[in-house]
């Protein structure tokens, strides 16, 4: 089960769940991937609401490791659901909405439903 007060989010892709969670850890993996210096550089990164497919890689594969999966940007990036990999964008948007609190995520909601399902 998720803890939302620790940040957490969940993906369900068929019958496989994923806990995310952009853990202090995670969140340093995404500084040196975008090339940040601090977490308020990052959050402004995100703050437009707009992801390339490379950056929702990094993302889900941080928080996919923050919730204890071990995966990496290929596994990730091999992702996808019947309807496409919109789940995916959507599931990233809800991960730094979960860490960020404030993070304009467009469709995600202030509060995101428990699960993305495909």
């Amino acid at each position: 089960m998720i803890n939302r007060r620790r940040g957490e989010t969940e993906l369900v892709l068929g019958d496989k769940r994923y806990r995310l969670c952009l853990t202090l850890g995670a969140l340093a993996e995404l500084e040196a991937a975008f090339a940040v210096e601090d977490l308020s550089s990052l959050a402004e990164r995100f703050n437009t609401g707009r992801l390339s497919a490379r950056d929702i890689i990094i993302i889900l594969a941080c928080a996919l490791r923050g919730g204890g999966h071990e995966v990496t940007e290929a596994d990730v990036a091999g992702m996808s659901g019947p309807d496409g990999v919109a789940i995916l964008a959507e599931a990233a948007l809800v991960a730094l909405e979960a860490a960020f609190g404030g993070v304009e995520t467009g469709s995600a909601a202030a509060n995101p439903p428990p699960a993305q399902t495909i």
